[in-house]
């Protein structure tokens, strides 16, 4: 058994009911906080002691929706047509990309990511993957990365049939249930169940979908409503609302996670409700390509809060979605979209043993170490206004992610950072140069 303790440091829980305590000790062993509170380490033989004087130590971010496909797209100079609507950016853009990875390139892109989210102080990544010239095995290079970082998460290969038909839709599928299979004896990533949107998906798709699941027991992992487009696309292919279609289908479940819902109507939002799914909301990416505004977020039960690919930063993306909201008038507060993002916790518990999301006795030992420094009290009452409107990934010290610092003090122990970055940015040259190779 490893022991870890910090010692006389600030805990502030992003859960209701917030709290924050001061002058606490932790006490973890391997991989679970066994005991927090005043003199909790004062007898406890420690193999490694950290001091947390002038720190606070929160639940570390959950990311409910990344794209690590798209860690090698930063600045890519590739030339494109027209992107006036949301299809063209796909079809100019993201589609070239994926077509364009091959294994070195998800290597390295899952590298990045895991890179960048551990020092913005995210310990869990729930990937949505795509790469339709390199399909089989392609989530053991995602996941191969994820575990060298550190990272914890989730993986899943995006179902569709928009580049080969069903042959494309019956080799995602059988990445999905190989990987869903295998990972259940990895030790920080598992598999989900995953498609790109319903509009690129027949229903005979949506049929081995929801067989791989009951197959797998994992759930469901897919954009839905993303766009006008693709309500408009099941209401002419279909005459079914989209949640209905996946609903015909047995596709709704309590671990299964849906992304976007911008243009759902209030009944489907009703039905998300009723079964218990998640929904991943993404501001900064719906506001880049112009989609539109989730007007009935304030009404998902389990609302997360997702990237869509664009990094890992979690307090950057929660400020934008706050702002975002607050601008579309909402009445919402930080409380409830650091309670949103938060609940990715409980995503995250569907997938791995234990419990996750506090500063606690009993709970996984994922946990991010600030160097926040509030020039006004922290106090309970205020603790997520201060998460909105102080703290920022520049405050993130360290991170613990399963009892283990993949981060201390800024650094990766371990690991050579610099030497990825050079190999990835070597890789990116040569995946841009690809893509600029093929057509829409």
């Amino acid at each position: 058994m490893a022991t870890t303790v910090i010692k006389q440091t600030t805990i502030m829980q992003t859960q209701p009911p917030f709290l924050v305590e001061e002058d606490v000790d932790i006490v973890i062993v391997d991989d679970l906080i066994t005991k927090v509170g005043k003199g909790e380490a004062q007898k406890v033989q420690a193999d490694k002691v950290i001091d947390g004087r002038g720190k606070t130590v929160i639940p570390g971010n959950v990311c409910s929706h990344h794209h690590y496909y798209s860690g090698l797209s930063r600045g890519m100079l590739v030339n494109a047509g027209p992107q006036t609507d949301f299809i063209q950016v796909l079809k100019e853009w993201w589609w070239r990309l994926d077509r364009a990875l091959d294994e070195e390139a998800c290597y390295y892109s899952s590298l990045i990511c895991s890179l960048d989210a551990i020092a913005s102080g995210t310990t869990t990544c729930i990937d949505h993957h795509a790469s339709p010239s390199y399909i089989a095995g392609s989530l053991d290079a995602i996941a191969n990365g994820m575990e060298e970082i550190g990272v914890r998460g989730a993986t899943c290969y995006e179902v569709t049939d928009r580049n080969g038909g069903m042959k494309e839709v019956e080799a995602g599928v059988q990445e999905n249930i190989r990987f869903a299979k295998e990972a259940k004896n990895r030790s920080l990533v598992r598999g989900m169940i995953g498609g790109h949107a319903p509009f690129t998906i027949p229903d005979e798709g949506l049929r081995l979908m929801s067989e791989a699941m009951q197959e797998t027991g994992a759930g469901l992992h897919l954009h839905v409503a993303e766009d006008k487009y693709d309500v408009v696309h099941s209401h002419h292919m279909y005459n079914l609302d989209i949640m209905d279609r996946l609903e015909k289908f047995g596709l709704l479940t309590d671990n299964s996670l849906l992304v976007h819902g911008l243009w759902l109507n209030e009944a489907e939002v009703d039905k998300l409700n009723s079964y218990d799914c998640f929904l991943a909301h993404n501001g900064r990416s719906n506001m880049n390509n112009n989609v539109g505004y989730f007007k009935n977020i304030q009404k998902v039960k389990n609302l997360v809060i997702g990237t869509d690919g664009c990094g890992g930063n979690m307090f950057e993306e929660l400020k934008l979605a706050f702002f975002k909201h607050k601008d579309q008038g909402g009445s919402w507060w930080p409380s409830d979209f650091v309670t949103a993002l938060n609940r990715g916790n409980e995503l995250v518990g569907k997938y791995f043993d234990g419990t996750f999301g506090k500063v606690e006795a009993g709970y996984k030992a994922d946990l991010t170490i600030c160097d926040y420094h509030a020039p006004t009290p922290l106090v309970k009452e205020n603790s997520p206004n201060h998460f909105v409107w102080g703290m920022s990934s520049n405050c993130v010290e360290s991170v613990m992610v399963n009892g283990k610092l993949v981060m201390e003090n800024h650094q990766f122990p371990g690991i050579d950072v610099e030497r990825i970055y050079d190999e990835a940015a070597k890789v990116a040259q040569r995946v841009w140069a690809k893509v600029d190779t093929i057509a829409p």
